[in-house]
């Protein structure tokens, strides 16, 4: 039998960790858990999204096949978190796929906003 992980955070890299911890933060609820300028990290106690500096990452166009991941937040309100999330710092590409939102966050990053289940 395969041992059995439990996933305990994602590393992204950027180019200002500070600067994203603080807008992730801000969009989960999660604390900044820890903050300088190589590598920054928000959570939940149980749950942890790091940050750590690349900085010369270039961000993945969308649509494209360069982008290798994003993350997906289940929200109350699409259209007010989108809103919300933009005045934050991201910014909303043309092309949007289905019942849910593409964001790119300040560097680039996507991620979707996604409706609770009905």
């Amino acid at each position: 039998m395969t041992t059995i992980a439990k996933l305990i955070a994602v590393t992204i890299d950027c180019a200002e960790p500070k600067k994203l911890a603080e807008f992730y933060s801000q969009i989960t609820g999660f604390p900044v858990q820890y903050a300088e300028e190589e590598y920054a990290g928000i959570g939940d106690g149980a749950t942890s999204i790091y940050f750590q500096r690349v900085p010369d990452r270039e961000a993945p166009s969308w649509p494209g096949a360069d982008k290798q991941f994003h993350l997906d937040f289940r929200v109350p309100d699409v259209a007010t978190a989108v809103e919300e999330y933009v005045a934050l710092g991201a910014t909303k590409p043309e092309f949007q796929p289905g019942d849910w939102v593409v964001l790119a966050d300040p560097e680039g990053h996507l991620f979707c906003v996604c409706p609770e289940r009905s």
